[in-house]
């Protein structure tokens, strides 16, 4: 079975890690195989939402591996460039949902964060050992923390390398909901139902606006053009839209 399983399903894409026996630890391989899920997810215009989960009961994932020879120094950026780290940060152009059961350590941690919706199983743990074992390098894990998390909790867990527990990652808010590890994934499923039911360019278009009017203020947030609101309001969905409203029926979209 290959390290990362790539499957389509109606407007769902899900790319799991397959290798429980080291945590889902990412080899060269498998950045690679990375690279290409997210590449298709973005040029097919079938999928609307993907899913990201693991294989085993243990782990989410445990970062890199070291041994096979992934590191910072690699050509591409951990996680097919989701993360950013190392390489050219991949942007996602549809909503990420991830599925987290067991450990998520150091870029494990990393790729979880990268997701638009963040679900978890009652045995999520999530750590940052780093600092601990004298491995920092490119941080990515350390600002998308200290973004996700109240700064004095995100501080916490860089510095000591402490665990954090499943409640707390909801407590928090890094996380949007918690569940019995038996319903993980048809909780993350449903999810990805309800968001697959939405007009997928506005969809698109709503996490392009929050990614970058997260990077101004809420003034100049609210005065910015973006490109891709722009382009639904010009789309054969955005004239569905009034369509289906007028004619007080479901709405059939395209993605066009």
């Amino acid at each position: 079975m290959p390290h990362i399983e790539f499957s389509i399903d109606g407007y769902v894409a899900r790319v799991h890690l397959n290798r429980p026996e080291t945590l889902n630890a990412i080899t060269p391989e498998m950045d690679d195989m990375l690279a290409e899920a997210w590449q298709r997810i973005n040029d097919d215009e079938g999928i609307r939402v993907a899913l990201l989960t693991a294989e085993g009961g243990r782990a989410f994932c445990a970062g890199a591996d070291i041994a096979s020879g992934l590191s910072a120094a690699a050509p591409r950026a951990f996680g097919g460039g989701l993360t950013g780290i190392g390489g050219p940060l991949v942007t996602l152009d549809k909503p990420l949902v991830a599925a987290v059961q067991g450990h998520a350590v150091g870029g494990g941690f990393e790729l979880a964060m990268c997701a638009d919706i963040l679900i978890i199983s009652e045995s999520a743990q999530f750590r940052l050992p780093e600092v601990q074992r004298g491995l920092i390098d490119h941080s990515g894990v350390l600002h998308r923390a200290a973004r996700k998390l109240p700064l004095n909790v995100a501080m916490d867990l860089i510095l000591t390398g402490r665990p954090l527990r499943a409640e707390d990652a909801l407590r928090f808010g890094l996380a949007s909901r918690m569940v019995g590890s038996d319903d993980l994934i048809s909780a993350a499923l449903e999810i990805c139902a309800a968001i697959a039911k939405a007009a997928p360019l506005a969809a698109q278009a709503a996490k392009q606006a929050v990614a970058v009017g997260l990077e101004h203020t809420l003034e100049q947030a609210l005065g910015r053009d973006y490109a891709a609101i722009r382009r639904f309001r010009s789309s054969q969905d955005a004239v569905e839209a009034v369509a289906a409203l007028r004619e007080k029926r479901e709405p059939i979209w395209k993605g066009r």
